[in-house]
């Protein structure tokens, strides 16, 4: 949610980097290969397979492995010849994508889902505005799928949470920045979608000028780009609220399992894990994102845009979500890879 430098503005309505052996967690499949694998690496390979023969991976980072789900022994035997240890199991991701549409049909506004690889199912999470009819209508019509669909309710409400990290302000929201980025010689900060909306000005905490809004992206997308048309200092960091900084010096996708971490203008540094990717949410009154990253770090109102990385890697910008960092949430991030292909910048 956007919120002005004293209150909230707006109400609530609503690649895998790191390299790892392959560890088998079902004794469906046969024993571990010897060859070690990358969870892109995985995914590749789950892409080429296709989405009848694959329902997701994750990392576990108990045992710090990549486990790859699959629903044919063909499957099985091509991604272990990939040097990677294969999990049958019952759902395709081709089947529970098609829960997600239907999910999508019903459009209520308080409503999120993605698929979680470690139960093999879409889960879909309601807020406290769902009522007690629409969330019949949406089991309902869900029915049909059985334990590929789980519904549970959230506390409070998934809103639109309006350096990396440090605070920036129009003349009426503040929001967070997500990372600084650059095109040659002319440098950007990248935000969330809905704080650039309607292409403001942007100006730092203490009122000095950055310069405008030169693009967003907002509903289906949640990214904005934001040039530096001053002597702002732009460094290409993210505040730790410790009197430290973290140097950002490359791009990369999540994974599920991730170990993340989270810098925003209002609730400073928190931490959590990636839980799931493509999510979508309804935030209600048309404003549907899709391609989410779901993760368990917090977020409050004015978090907006700020920075999700893991170590020097930038991951996503803060989107929305529910809860609050006194009693947890569930909050919502925009892949970073997707904005910087759009506007053709790179982090520094």
């Amino acid at each position: 949610m956007k919120s002005t430098r004293r209150i909230q503005l707006l109400a609530a309505t609503t690649g895998l980097l790191a390299a790892t052996a392959f560890a088998l967690p079902s004794a469906t499949a046969s024993a571990a290969p010897t060859a070690k694998a990358t969870p892109e690496a995985a995914a590749s390979v789950a892409a080429h397979l296709g989405d009848a023969s694959t329902a997701g991976s994750y990392y576990d980072a108990a045992s710090k492995t990549t486990v790859v789900n699959v629903t044919t022994q063909a499957a099985a035997d091509a991604v272990r010849a990939a040097g990677a240890t294969p999990h049958i199991v019952k759902y395709s991701a081709a089947k529970l994508a098609k829960a997600g549409d239907v999910a999508k049909a019903a459009d209520i506004a308080g409503t999120a889902w993605a698929v979680n690889p470690r139960s093999n199912a879409l889960e879909i999470k309601v807020d406290s505005r769902v009522t007690g009819a629409q969330l019949a209508e949406l089991k309902k019509a869900t029915v049909s799928y059985g334990d590929a669909v789980s519904i549970s309710r959230v506390s409070g409400t998934f809103n639109k949470l309006i350096a990396g990290g440090d605070a920036i302000y129009t003349s009426s929201w503040r929001c967070s920045l997500g990372f600084n980025v650059r095109s040659g010689t002319t440098y950007y900060l990248l935000t969330a979608g809905h704080c650039t909306e309607g292409y403001p000005a942007y100006s730092t905490a203490s009122g000095a000028y950055i310069g405008p809004t030169t693009g967003f992206s907002f509903p289906t997308n949640d990214y904005g780009i934001v040039r530096y048309d001053s002597t702002v200092a732009h460094a290409g960091t993210v505040n730790l609220y410790n009197g430290t900084s973290q140097d950002i010096t490359s791009a990369a996708n999540a994974f599920v399992g991730e170990s993340v971490k989270r810098s925003g203008s209002t609730t400073g540094l928190h931490s959590g894990t990636v839980q799931a990717l493509n999510a979508t949410v309804n935030y209600g009154g048309g404003d549907i994102v899709y391609g989410l990253i779901q993760t368990n770090v917090c977020a409050e109102p004015g978090d907006s845009g700020g920075s999700l990385f893991d170590g020097t890697k930038a991951i996503g910008l803060t989107s929305g979500g529910s809860g609050n960092c006194s009693s947890g949430g569930t909050t919502f991030f925009q892949p970073v890879t997707e904005a910087l292909s759009v506007y053709g910048v790179s982090v520094y």
